[in-house]
C-alpha cells in the first residue's frame, strides 16, 4: 500500500484507469446513479459557479435504508478528476473515496461503482476529497433510515450548512501560506475575529482560551441548503407537530452554534449515533459533525427560524419552519452579539445510547496536533502528510488515540472507516458519545477508542480543509 507520493511516482498504469472496478455483486444490479456536476447558484445577488452531487431526478445526495446494500454509480461530469468520500459510513477501504489512499480519482467523463452493506442508520453525508472541491460545494446529504425511523411520527428536515466564497480556494490557500506578520495577519488569515466570550453548548457564556485563533478564512456568505438569510428556505410544518432536524455541518473551515431561538430541542443523535437525549436551545456543531435534534412545535400559525451562527462572530444562516398561513419576516443575517469559540461543555455531557463494551486498550497512539499560523503549516507529531509515519493497528484490537492540541486553533479530527467513542477529555475518563469526528480545542487533550474491525488503509485527518491540505493528516493501516 502506497502513500500519495509513491502512488504518483509508481502507479502510472493505475492512474490511467478511469474507474474503480465494480464488485462482482454490482454487475448487472440496479444501481442508484449519482452525478458530480457543475451548476450555478445565486448568492447575495451574484451568480456563482459551483459543484454538486445529485441523482438524475434532481434529488441531492441519497436517502436509503440500512437494510439495502449501498449500490451506487458515481458519474463524473465536472470535466476534471474527482472522488467522493461517504463520510461516517464504514465501507471496504478500497471504496472509501480518498484519492491515492483508497483509489485513484475518477477521470472526467467516466464513472465508478460502489457496492457494500450498510451497518448503521443515521445522518451522514458525502463530499469530494479531491483537492478543494469540497469548498466548491461538492457535498450532499446521505440519510440512512431503519425501521424505527421510518415508523416515527415526525417530519424530517435536512439542513446542510456551508461556508461560501466567490474566490478561488486555491488562491485562498496560497494567501494563507504566506508568512504571517502583525501587519499582514488580517489579509493573509482572512480577517480573524477578536474574542468576546464563548457561547457554550447549553447556551451560556464562558471565557475564551488565551491566544486562541478563529476563522482563518473570511467568507462572503454562509449557506443553509444553498441559501442565505436574504432568501432562506421556508419549510412548511404542521402546527403542534414534531420535526426531526438533521443538521450537517458541510463547511470547509467554519464551526457553528445551532440556535433554535425560543424553541427547545432534544439532541437525540450525533454523527449518526444515538445519545441519551439532552434538551437545549443552542448546540455547538463543529466542521463535519451532525446533530439530530427533535423539536416539538408550538400550536398556532408561527414562523420559527432555525439558525446557525458562526463561531466567534455574528454572521449566521438558517432556514425557517413555517405553519401553512404563518407570516415570514426578514431575518437579520447578523446576530445581536458575537459568539465565542466552541467548547467541549456539551461533549462532556454526551453519553452514548450504545457504548463500546468496556475493555482495556490493546494499543494506544499518542498524537500531538502541531503547527501554527506562521507559514500556515499544520501537522501531526510535527510531521506533514504524506511524510507522516502511518499508525499501525491489528484486527481485533481495542485502540485508543490520545490527541493533544498544542496549537492556537481547534481541530475537528476525523477517522475514516470506523466509529469511535469519546472516552476522555483532559485525561478524565467517561463513557461519551459514539462519533466519527470530534473537536479538539487548543491546549486540550481528547481520547477516543475504537475496535479495529475494518481492515485496510484509512485516512485520519483534521476536517478543516485548509489544515488538511497543509499536511494535518495521516493513515491508519492494519498490520
Amino acid at each position: 500500500m502506497l502513500d500519495r507520493r509513491e502512488f504518483l511516482v509508481g502507479s502510472g498504469a493505475v492512474l490511467a484507469a478511469s474507474a474503480i472496478t465494480p464488485p462482482a455483486s454490482a454487475q448487472g444490479a440496479q444501481l442508484t446513479i449519482l452525478r458530480a456536476e457543475k451548476r450555478e447558484i445565486e448568492v447575495l445577488g451574484k451568480s456563482a459557479r459551483v459543484l454538486r452531487i445529485r441523482q438524475p431526478n434532481g434529488q441531492a445526495g441519497l436517502i436509503t435504508d440500512v437494510s439495502t446494500p449501498f449500490r451506487v454509480r458515481l458519474e463524473n461530469e465536472i470535466g476534471e478528476p474527482t472522488l467522493v468520500h461517504w463520510h461516517g459510513v464504514t465501507p471496504p477501504w478500497q471504496q472509501d473515496g480518498v484519492p491515492y489512499v483508497s483509489a485513484p480519482p475518477i477521470t472526467a467523463g467516466t464513472s465508478a461503482s460502489y457496492d457494500f452493506p450498510l451497518t448503521f442508520s443515521g445522518t451522514y453525508w458525502m463530499h469530494s476529497h479531491q483537492e478543494f472541491q469540497e469548498q466548491q460545494l461538492m457535498t450532499a446529504p446521505l440519510i440512512i433510515h431503519d425501521a424505527e425511523s421510518r415508523r416515527a411520527d415526525q417530519q424530517e428536515i435536512v439542513v446542510l450548512l456551508h461556508d461560501f466564497t466567490f474566490r478561488n480556494p486555491v488562491e485562498i490557500y496560497a494567501a494563507l501560506k504566506k508568512p504571517t506578520t502583525a501587519s499582514n495577519a488580517g489579509t493573509n488569515m482572512g480577517g480573524m475575529s477578536g474574542m468576546t466570550g464563548s457561547m457554550n453548548g447549553m447556551g451560556g457564556m464562558s471565557a475564551p482560551a488565551a491566544g486562541m485563533d478563529l476563522n482563518d478564512v473570511a467568507y462572503d456568505a454562509f449557506l443553509a441548503n444553498d441559501r442565505t438569510l436574504d432568501d432562506p428556505e421556508i419549510v412548511r410544518v404542521e402546527p403542534g407537530g414534531r420535526v426531526l432536524l438533521r443538521i450537517i455541518n458541510g463547511a470547509s473551515a467554519s464551526n457553528f452554534f445551532l440556535d433554535l431561538g425560543h424553541l427547545r430541542g432534544e439532541l437525540v443523535a450525533v454523527d449518526g449515533h444515538a445519545v441519551r437525549p439532552i434538551s437545549a436551545s443552542v448546540f455547538p456543531i463543529a466542521i463535519a459533525q451532525r446533530l439530530d435534534v427533535r423539536v416539538q412545535l408550538p400550536k398556532g400559525q408561527a414562523a420559527l427560524p432555525v439558525l446557525a451562527t458562526l463561531e466567534g462572530e455574528r454572521k449566521r444562516t438558517g432556514i425557517v419552519l413555517a405553519a401553512p398561513n404563518a407570516k415570514v419576516v426578514k431575518i437579520d443575517p447578523l446576530a445581536a452579539r458575537a459568539t465565542g469559540p466552541l467548547t467541549l461543555d456539551l461533549e462532556r455531557t454526551l453519553r452514548a445510547a450504545t457504548p463500546l463494551v468496556p475493555k482495556v486498550a490493546d494499543r494506544i497512539h499518542r498524537i500531538a496536533l502541531t503547527g501554527s499560523m506562521t507559514n500556515y503549516v499544520w501537522s501531526l507529531n510535527d510531521q506533514t502528510y504524506p511524510d507522516t509515519k502511518p499508525l499501525p493497528v491489528t484486527k481485533g484490537e481495542r485502540v485508543e488515540f490520545v490527541m493533544t492540541n498544542t496549537t492556537p486553533m481547534s481541530h475537528p479530527m476525523h477517522l475514516h472507516g470506523h466509529v469511535f467513542q469519546v472516552v476522555a477529555i483532559n485525561g478524565k475518563r467517561y463513557s461519551g458519545a459514539m462519533r466519527d469526528t470530534v473537536l479538539v480545542p487548543p491546549k486540550t487533550s481528547v481520547t477516543f477508542a475504537f475496535d479495529a474491525n475494518n481492515p485496510g488503509r484509512w485516512f485520519y485527518h483534521c476536517h478543516n480543509l485548509y489544515h488538511m491540505m497543509s499536511g494535518m493528516a495521516n493513515t491508519v493501516f492494519y498490520e
